[in-house]
């Protein structure tokens, strides 16, 4: 690097283009993410020591810090004309297309079909790319079709648009297409800005074409923006293929984006079936579309076809029925969810809007709601857009004909009529009644079984959905009560399998505290946790009378926890629930928990556990790790006390001597937990472990 920087900076730039195009493009990176960030610092530091090699095509220069005065404007070389709209989305949409081409070419009714290039319309914001002897220039919004707006800084942070085309470039290629943002892209930002409390964005289309017109690029950059091409503006010094889609094809080759939804078809029955196919699948696309474009294939033929007024004759847009509809909000009702979470739930006028009726949307939580200004009786703006949930994304601006009071959550679940809590500083409210609620009676059902908690062989999914759905099973304790005869009288059900079940429930009955406390599915309280209060309490009875204060003596928890585990308890309806559970004979030995408390050889100690073990699994291992006062953790730090490594250890290990912490095979953690005995043989063992521990560390 140092005897020749301007050659290894145009190694690093050719490297990184081409990692970039693997990583954005073809999401097939061939290197990790840290190796592409060293090359990328190398490059970095090259360019901060010889200025003059910063070149406009570097991948350094796609987030610029610069906030632009003012977006300038850009007299487009080849107009950025609209094409024409077929609104009749059915199959006569198409025919009527063909039938116009077949006519102004004037082919007789024997001619062969004509070929079109069918491809997709995206929902974004039409951009064209200047690039010039391969290096991007220049990038511009359509605006009025003469006249676009730069936006050249903005449109260099989207990953996917190249800063130099790869192989031999014309000399002057613009390129147009479209930057838009897949919906799980859209769906996460929404997400975040929800959490922070923030507001949401209406819709992926607007919130892309709002991040190509910021006046800073590194608002743009924040966005997850993706781009396709699909056509050329000015083009110099390039031998031109002969069809449309060989111009794609030669778009991909110059590591240009291109949707692989594309097809060359044959008449109005290939456009017929390729409308109809995409139909089909729109919902799994993962980006909105409104429609498709069908476009004469053969250049020739656009050429003879011409324009009409501004609009090509040998293209079209054909529609499919809108993701956005106006409609009237005649009521807010709240719905409780598997969890517990309250929703409030638009109930609508039915508007048919992205190929169904909808009568239900959702409106989040309380603080959208109230930000996007919605109320009873307004005229609403209602967005169905894959199989995302509807959504009512706003109201239409205009005063209210009287008055409507603000929609107010309810203090009471609509469902049980338990206590609706929110924790401080969340957005979410929360029927407290997990036990008891019927809204949760399949997820509480679910969590209760599970393997960590009360583990239940063979109480799953399906066999909830039919206790619960054919009403033979409403609260925990009915699973007690369950017979043979209740059993097989379910779809699929044999003897075995009931008997098999009703074994597994006679097992459960004796657990320990812990697993019991952790089954009740308290907000907040995890296996560690519920492993904490159990060993600090030691009863139940103990710990459900505890006050908030008591509780923050537990170590891990804190305010949010405690006051989670209090409200649970001071619920009437789950405190009947685990009176219940104890009266159909789930149990489990109850201590002192001031004994429990006192010290023991492993308190303080973390252990990461990695590999086989000769006779241990990891559960079991985990357990009597924990029994000792040891905190089992999954990755390996500074802090860990001990690495118990067995067959196949792999990574953890690695970073156990990388950091030299002591490793234990099985025999010398069996050694260490032995100690809790308190027998001269415990104290020989544990001396020989800690022994053997260093001789390990050492050779390590």
């Amino acid at each position: 690097m140092a005897d020749d920087p301007a050659r290894r900076a145009a190694e690093l730039r050719a490297l990184l283009h081409h990692h970039a195009h693997r990583y954005y493009v073809l999401d097939a990176p061939e290197i990790p993410d840290a190796e592409f960030d060293r090359l990328f610092q190398e490059l970095q530091a090259i360019e901060a020591s010889h200025p003059d090699l910063r070149t406009a095509d570097s991948p350094t220069q796609r987030v610029l810090g610069q906030v632009l005065d003012g977006l300038a404007p850009v007299r487009h070389a080849v107009p950025m004309l609209s094409i024409q709209t077929e609104t009749d989305t059915t199959a006569a949409g198409a025919e009527a297309f063909d039938q116009r081409v077949r006519r102004e070419l004037e082919l007789p009714a024997d001619a062969p079909p004509v070929e079109y290039s069918a491809e997709l319309k995206f929902d974004g914001l039409a951009i064209n790319l200047r690039y010039e002897d391969g290096v991007l220039v220049q990038a511009a919004t359509r605006g009025d079709g003469e006249t676009g707006e730069d936006v050249t800084q903005n449109i260099r942070t989207i990953g996917q648009v190249p800063l130099r085309l790869r192989g031999t470039a014309p000399a002057v290629l613009e390129v147009r297409g479209e930057v838009y943002m897949r919906r799980d892209d859209f769906e996460r930002l929404n997400e975040s800005q929800r959490a922070r409390g923030e507001k949401t964005y209406v819709n992926p289309r607007n919130t892309a074409a709002g991040a190509v017109r910021q006046l800073d690029p590194a608002v743009t950059a924040a966005r997850p923006l993706s781009f396709f091409a699909y056509g050329l503006g000015e083009v110099q010094g390039w031998d031109m293929p002969a069809t449309h889609a060989g111009v794609l094809d030669a778009l991909a080759a110059l590591d240009l984006p291109v949707s692989a939804e594309r097809r060359v078809v044959s008449g109005a029955a290939g456009l017929v079936a390729f409308h109809d196919d995409i139909e089909a699948r729109r919902d799994a696309l993962p980006f909105d579309i409104d429609g498709v474009v069908y476009k004469v294939n053969a250049l020739d033929l656009q050429r003879r076809l011409g324009f009409k007024t501004r609009e090509p004759r040998w293209a079209v847009a054909h529609k499919y029925p809108a993701q956005e509809q106006v409609t009237l909000l005649r009521d807010i009702e709240v719905q409780v969810g598997r969890t517990g979470k309250l929703t409030p739930v638009a109930k609508l006028e039915p508007v048919f809007v992205g190929g169904t009726t909808v009568s239900n949307a959702t409106l989040h939580n309380l603080f959208e709601l109230r930000r996007k200004g919605v109320r009873v009786g307004d005229r609403v703006i209602v967005r169905r857009a894959g199989d995302v949930i509807p959504e009512v994304v706003g109201r239409l601006p205009g005063e209210r004909i009287a008055y409507v009071p603000n929609f107010r959550m309810p203090r009471a679940c609509p469902v049980c009529g338990s206590a609706v809590v929110r924790e401080e500083g969340g957005i979410d409210h929360r029927c407290s009644g997990g036990l008891f609620c019927p809204a949760q009676r399949k997820q509480a059902l679910l969590h209760f079984a599970s393997r960590r908690a009360m583990d239940i062989e063979g109480l799953g999914d399906k066999l909830v959905e039919q206790l619960v759905d054919g009403g033979v099973v409403r609260t925990l304790p009915d699973l007690y009560r369950l017979g043979l005869a209740n059993l097989v009288a379910l779809d699929r059900m044999g003897d075995k399998s009931a008997a098999n079940l009703l074994q597994g429930l006679a097992a459960s009955r004796q657990t320990t505290l812990a697993r019991f406390l952790y089954s009740l599915g308290i907000r907040h309280v995890g296996e560690a946790t519920a492993k904490d209060l159990a060993r600090h309490f030691g009863s139940l009875d103990r710990l459900m009378d505890a006050s908030e204060t008591q509780l923050l003596a537990v170590p891990d928890v804190g305010p949010v926890v405690a006051h989670s585990i209090r409200t649970f308890f001071d619920q009437p309806h789950n405190r009947e629930v685990v009176e219940q559970l104890r009266a159909v004979g789930v149990g489990w030995p109850e201590h002192d928990g001031a004994a429990l408390a006192a010290p023991r050889p492993l308190d303080g100690k973390t252990f990461v556990l990695t590999g086989t073990l000769p006779t241990l699994g990891r559960e079991e291992a985990k357990a009597l790790l924990e029994a000792a006062g040891a905190k089992v953790a999954g990755s390996v730090s500074r802090k860990t006390s001990y690495v118990v490594a067995g067959a196949d250890a792999g990574s953890k290990l690695d970073k156990a001597r990388e950091l030299g912490v002591p490793i234990l095979d099985e025999d010398q953690m069996r050694a260490l937990l032995d100690a809790d005995l308190g027998t001269d043989r415990a104290g020989q063992d544990a001396g020989s472990a800690a022994a053997d521990v260093g001789a390990t560390t050492a050779s390590s």
